[in-house]
C-alpha cells in the first residue's frame, strides 16, 4: 500500500512538471479552452514576459519541485516505520537552518536582476508614434485619439443579449440568438462570445502606441494577455501604458477585459483591439474614424456604435 501511494505521489509530481512545461508550447492566438499556459506574445513587452517566465520561473519551479519530490521520496522510503521502530528525536540542526534561510534568498536575489529590469522596460514609454485615450465606464470603455481631432470618441459595449433574455439558455443558445440577429446589428461572426465587442480600438502595426487609461466612475483595469498590458483605470487619474504590436500581425485582433472588480457588470467589459497595417489605419483616420462611408457618420471605428447599457 506504501509503494502503491508513493508510486501515486510521484505520478502527480511528473505531470505537475509535465504541465508546467505547457508554458513554452502556446502558438495559438487569443485564449483557448483548457489552456494553461500564456497566450501567445505579440508585443516586446509580452515576449519579454513570455521570456521571464519560460527560462527563469519554470526552470526554478520545475528544480524546486524535484528536489522536493526527491527528499520526500527519500524520507517515505528510508524513514518508514518498519525500518525504523525507534525514530529519531533530533529536533534542530544548525546547518539546514542556514541552508533553507539563504538558498532562497539567494534564489530571489536572483530572480530580482531580471525582475526589475522587465518592470523597468514596462513603466517606461518609448518616444509614442500615437496616443490612444480608453475610459472605463459602467460598464463598457470609452475610445478616442487625442492625436485626430477628426475622430470622434466611441463607445464600445459588448456583443450580447439582455440578461432577461439568457436564463435557461446555454452559451451555444445564447451564441445562436446573436447570430440570428438582422446583419445591421452586432453580431459576434466567429469572433468568442463575451470578448466580441460591436467597436473595437484600432491601432497599427509596429507602431509604438501609448495608452492613457482614466476611469469616469469606480475602478476598472485594462487589460490585453497578449500585450503584456494591465493597468488600472481610476478616477480623476491618468495611467499610462503602452504597446507595439508586431510586424506580421496586421490584420490580426486580440481581447482582453476589465480585469479589476467594478460592479455587477464587470464581466461584460470586453477588451477588442484590430491591429491594421500603417496605411489602412491612415486611411481610416482620414475617413473620420471609420473604414468606409457606410460608418463614417457614426465614428464608430467598425460597426455602428450600440447605446451604453
Amino acid at each position: 500500500m506504501r509503494i502503491s501511494r508513493l508510486a501515486l505521489f510521484s505520478a502527480l509530481t511528473l505531470t505537475g512538471l509535465a504541465s508546467a512545461s505547457v508554458a513554452f508550447a502556446s502558438n495559438k492566438n487569443g485564449p483557448t479552452d483548457g489552456e494553461i499556459g500564456l497566450q501567445r506574445a505579440v508585443t516586446p513587452v509580452m515576449e519579454s514576459i513570455t521570456n521571464f517566465n519560460n527560462y527563469w520561473l519554470v526552470p526554478i519551479m520545475v528544480i524546486i519541485t524535484l528536489l522536493v519530490t526527491v527528499l520526500m521520496v527519500v524520507i517515505l522510503i528510508r524513514f518508514r516505520a518498519s525500518k525504523t521502530p525507534n525514530p529519531s528525536k533530533t529536533t534542530h540542526n544548525t546547518m539546514l537552518e542556514i541552508v533553507w534561510t539563504l538558498v532562497p534568498v539567494i534564489i530571489l536575489m536572483a530572480m530580482a536582476v531580471p525582475s526589475m529590469k522587465l518592470l523597468y522596460y514596462q513603466d517606461v514609454i518609448p518616444e509614442a508614434d500615437l496616443v490612444v485615450k480608453v475610459t472605463g465606464n459602467t460598464w463598457n470603455w470609452e475610445y478616442s485619439y487625442p492625436d485626430h481631432e477628426n475622430v470622434d470618441p466611441y463607445i464600445s459595449n459588448i456583443v450580447d443579449i439582455p440578461n432577461d433574455e439568457k436564463f435557461g439558455l446555454s452559451h451555444a443558445q445564447i451564441i445562436a440568438k446573436i447570430e440570428a440577429r438582422p446583419a445591421s446589428e452586432p453580431r459576434l461572426n466567429g469572433r468568442p462570445y463575451l470578448l466580441a465587442s460591436d467597436a473595437a480600438l484600432v491601432v497599427p502595426v509596429d507602431t509604438v502606441v501609448k495608452v492613457l487609461v482614466t476611469s469616469n466612475n469606480n475602478l476598472h483595469a485594462f487589460a490585453v494577455p497578449q500585450f503584456g498590458i494591465k493597468i488600472d483605470a481610476i478616477p480623476g487619474r491618468i495611467n499610462e501604458t503602452w504597446f507595439k504590436v508586431n510586424a506580421g500581425e496586421e490584420g490580426q485582433t486580440f481581447y482582453g477585459q476589465c480585469s479589476e472588480i467594478c460592479g455587477v457588470n464587470h464581466s461584460f467589459m470586453p477588451i477588442e483591439i484590430m491591429v491594421v497595417s500603417k496605411a489602412k489605419f491612415a486611411d481610416w483616420v482620414a475617413n473620420d474614424g471609420a473604414f468606409s462611408a457606410k460608418y463614417s457618420q457614426n465614428n464608430s471605428g467598425v460597426v455602428k456604435t450600440a447605446t451604453a447599457k
